[in-house]
């Protein structure tokens, strides 16, 4: 409804609505725009108050030579490492401790006691079961304490005398024979073995029963040094399965020794290419070399012949020299089954060449010999121009196992298979061009950028599912991303609060890891991007970032402050609600009054009085009593008339105007102007509700009686007085019609319904159907069904 506001209050306006946006005192609890403050570490000599490493920032080294042996007859592990391990800290170290992760499928380990769960009461699948059953058989297996570290030897490396070491589960302490003084470094040596599980989606192997053999895809596989800082002194939590790893940087030179017929991919440059590749393989890395597209090192047909060997067949064995430095892990993959493809190339621009590989088998074909090589370039194109220029000489694509992914250091294992029949969905197509941007990304976070996964998931995978997000668009702008935009992350901030953590929440004690770590994150840093601060400032902080923090190991508060620090922005809202909390996003559009000033013109004010007033008689009745109003007395007896009967009170009389005139030279100069311009203008105030609790910036759609739209946007500091109501006012030279909050779905807003004024409503649609069985052609991916469509003829030849 229109409203109309007194000329003798205009000048008073803005001061008064102004008065009208500050609450009382009493009212004014709202702190979610106060400063992080005590939330935050205080800033010192090693991480400033600006987000950058201090003066007295450092980070131990860890130098690793290590001889490994894969054992395939008996799928086993045996190895031995020299470590060299630089006190780069300030104190004295009496003891160091290594990670020992393969403990995770040792007998009572604490990640497998401390798993929960139940069997569902309301009944289970067949595949339920299956695994319920395959638990039961992995417990009886860990029993037999097949799995986990045998450690044979810990031992001084200048010596030969033993050293005392404890092993606590995932952990083990090497007591030192003498303190370790600042700046000084100490070698010692370790003989180990392990028995190679499953893949269970970070490392293991996968057993192909069709031809006998195994993929192996080996990480976490040798004692690692835990990371040692100025935040936690030792980063020594036990290795639960979820947290993955916190790690330090170090030189690594690693002989792997496997079967003569295996084809072996690690991190780092192979430094022996011509005694393990035969003169062919060598012609075509040389090939390779110079390629803008892949060039098959080993093809599918020697892969085919290789593998026809098995596990413990006696072909003699080869050595691969790998030479990785500044790399925080290393990671490698062995089979004979392995096709592999290669191409250097100028990624940048810059006349710096990088090695961009997969090793696949040809159970991935034909997808991954057509996408997996040229998407490792993409990625490692799209990240570093969004980070920093990838600093190493190779990335590694693996094809692992059917789904999911893992990283290490210029090496990963990505899912991602057609059928067997070489068709596949769509689905499965962009999961694994996905996956493989997602899983070389990490590169950049956290092999460059070295965040503590152990205990933030986020400052990995959030931040790396944000740039693979941005990968995705730059590869296919309709690629069906999963994770980024806001609306996807809606049905998870929608849930009951019980099962939601929030993003500040150590890795292991994490629910819902997947929207919480990789999602949630993803989609706070696209608002921030898109919405809250734009993307020249976004892109620029982000970059700053990375530089500031490649190869070392930034904390949350070093994130926050620095994108602050470079921007100009204050976040610390945003922190708060996104990262600290689990209130979800939710605007509501109250109500939109509409006011005209009532200028005092008698021409003006009459018009719209007499307008207002044939509105309010256009009554039922007086539209059903339209025909019989000849029938009146006063219509049939003129003498029943009088002046009034005559009278328009809405014409404008000579007194109404000279009135108006005197008032006009009653103002001042700035107060006519005042007046005319706000001639015909409209007012709409705007009520609203911040009923999911996060503060956004507010967004609103205005629909034109004319047919056209504008869009006004204000900050979120809007709710700053007031963080659960406020009024705004908008004022336009148009009508409009319709009014729409978040109209761009930019804030993960968890209810559209309150979004519009007037209120839209939304068919739900519901379906009429017969039960029916699914038909095979129904289970059919849309490559299959065009296969089964086509004459037989044409069949053997089409093309996909």
């Amino acid at each position: 409804m229109r409203k109309t506001v007194l000329m003798a209050g205009l000048v008073l306006w803005s001061a008064t609505l102004m008065a009208q946006a500050q609450p009382a005192p009493t009212q004014n609890a709202n702190t979610r725009f106060e400063q992080l403050g005590p939330m935050l570490p205080t800033p010192n000599t090693f991480r400033t108050a600006a987000g950058a490493p201090g003066k007295d920032y450092f980070q131990n080294r860890a130098d690793y030579d290590i001889k490994v042996e894969l054992d395939d007859a008996n799928q086993k592990i045996i190895g031995s490492e020299t470590v060299t391990y630089h006190n780069n800290s300030t104190d004295e170290l009496r003891f160091i401790w290594l990670q020992l992760d393969q403990n995770l499928f040792a007998k009572g380990s604490i990640g497998s006691v401390t798993r929960t769960g139940g069997v569902n009461e309301s009944g289970m699948s067949f595949a339920q079961l299956q695994n319920l059953t395959s638990v039961r058989e992995r417990s009886s297996q860990q029993a037999s304490d097949k799995y986990g570290y045998k450690i044979t030897s810990v031992k001084d490396a200048k010596s030969g005398n033993a050293l005392k070491y404890t092993i606590n589960q995932t952990m083990m302490r090497i007591d030192l024979p003498t303190p370790l003084k600042p700046g000084a470094s100490y070698s010692f040596n370790v003989d180990w073995n392990y028995f190679v599980t499953e893949y269970y989606g970070r490392s293991g192997m996968e057993f192909f029963a069709k031809d006998g053999n195994y993929n192996y895809f080996i990480a976490h596989w040798f004692p690692r040094l835990c990371a040692y800082n100025d935040v936690n002194g030792w980063q020594n939590k036990q290795f639960l399965g979820q947290g993955e790893f916190t790690l330090i940087f170090g030189n690594y030179k690693v002989a792997i020794t496997a079967p003569s017929d295996h084809v072996v991919g690690a991190t780092g440059e192979c430094q022996n290419y011509k005694q393990v590749l035969s003169a062919t393989q060598q012609k075509r890395m040389a090939q390779a070399a110079t390629s803008k597209t892949p060039v098959i090192i080993v093809s599918q047909a020697e892969a085919e012949a290789a593998e026809k060997a098995k596990p413990g067949d006696t072909k003699g064995k080869k050595t691969w020299i790998f030479d990785a430095k500044n790399v925080r892990d290393f990671a490698f993959a062995s089979s004979r089954k392995f096709i592999w493809d290669a191409m250097q190339t100028d990624v940048y621009g810059d006349g710096h060449k990088i090695w961009s590989m997969s090793f696949y088998s040809k159970e991935g074909n034909p997808l991954w010999g057509q996408y997996s090589t040229r998407v490792v370039e993409h990625t490692l194109k799209s990240y570093g121009n969004r980070t920093i220029k990838y600093p190493y000489p190779v990335a590694i694509s693996c094809h692992g196992t059917p789904g999911g992914g893992m990283e290490y250091p210029m090496i990963s294992f990505n899912g991602g298979r057609p059928e067997a029949d070489g068709t596949y969905s769509e689905q499965t197509k962009a999961g694994m061009i996905g996956v493989i941007i997602h899983e070389v990304g990490h590169n950049f976070f956290p092999m460059i950028v070295n965040s503590d996964e152990r205990q933030w998931t986020w400052m990995d995978e959030g931040l790396n599912t944000f740039c693979q997000y941005l990968a995705e668009k730059e590869w296919d702008y309709n690629f069906p991303s999963r994770r980024g935009e806001p609306q996807y992350i809606v049905d998870y901030m929608k849930s009951d609060k019980a099962v939601l953590s929030p993003i500040m929440t150590s890795s292991d004690n994490v629910i819902s890891l997947g929207p919480n770590a990789y999602a949630k994150p993803a989609t706070a840093l696209n608002i921030l991007r898109e919405t809250v601060m734009g993307r020249e400032l976004f892109d620029y902080a982000f970059k700053e970032y990375a530089r500031r923090w490649a190869f070392k190991s930034p904390e949350p508060a070093d994130f926050f402050r620095t994108l602050e620090d470079a921007s100009g922005v204050d976040l610390d809202w945003f922190w708060k609600g996104w990262f600290y909390g689990v209130e979800p996003v939710d605007q509501d559009l109250v109500e939109v009054d509409w006011f005209q000033v009532d200028s005092g013109d008698p021409v003006a004010t009459k018009a719209a009085a007499k307008a207002e007033a044939q509105r309010r008689a256009g009554t039922v009745s007086k539209q059903r009593d339209a025909a019989t109003q000849a029938e009146s007395v006063v219509a049939k007896d003129s003498s029943m008339r009088d002046f009034y009967n005559s009278y328009d009170p809405y014409a404008v009389t000579d007194t109404d105007k000279k009135k108006y005139q005197d008032y006009l030279a009653t103002l001042s100069e700035s107060e006519r102007s005042a007046l005319e311009k706000t001639a015909g203008t409209n007012f709409y105030t705007l009520s609203l509700k911040n009923k999911g609790g996060v503060p956004m910036p507010v967004i609103i759609r205005m629909e034109f009686e004319d047919g056209t739209d504008s869009v006004a946007r204000f900050p979120a500091e809007i709710w700053r007085f007031n963080d659960v109501s406020i009024k705004k006012v908008i004022a336009t030279s148009k009508k409009v019609k319709q009014w729409t909050l978040d109209p761009y779905q930019e804030i993960a807003d968890i209810d559209a319904d309150n979004n519009s004024f007037p209120r839209v409503s939304q068919p739900t649609r519901f379906q009429l159907f017969r039960q029916q069985q699914r038909s095979g052609a129904q289970s059919q991916n849309p490559m299959q069904q065009r296969r089964s469509n086509q004459p037989p003829a044409t069949q053997g030849s089409s093309k996909n």
